[in-house]
């Protein structure tokens, strides 16, 4: 572990001290399991991003289509089978 200090507002002390308290827990475990939740919902998008990217996959889906599905069915088949064959398209 490591000892580190911090400045927080009396009544968050006061929340850390009342929920440690009922959880019958260290303090410190409270504020651990505390930025842990926190960073875990800090990797999620936000509510406006979320929208942000379905807005933009929907003018995508919408976009009409740049070239025929046969000539994207051909490229699918030719990457699958270079994928098995194994290495790279290419030599460099």
């Amino acid at each position: 572990m490591v000892k580190v200090t911090f400045s927080l507002d009396e009544a968050t002390v006061a929340e850390i001290r009342r929920t440690a308290e009922r959880l019958g827990t260290a303090q410190s475990h409270v504020v651990r399991e505390a930025v842990a939740e926190y960073a875990a919902r800090a990797d999620r998008l936000s509510e406006k991003e979320r929208l942000r990217a379905l807005t933009v996959l929907e003018l995508l889906r919408q976009a009409p289509a740049t070239r025929p599905a046969s000539a994207v069915d051909a490229e699918l088949r030719a990457v699958r089978a270079d994928r098995r064959k194994g290495g790279r398209r290419s030599t460099r």
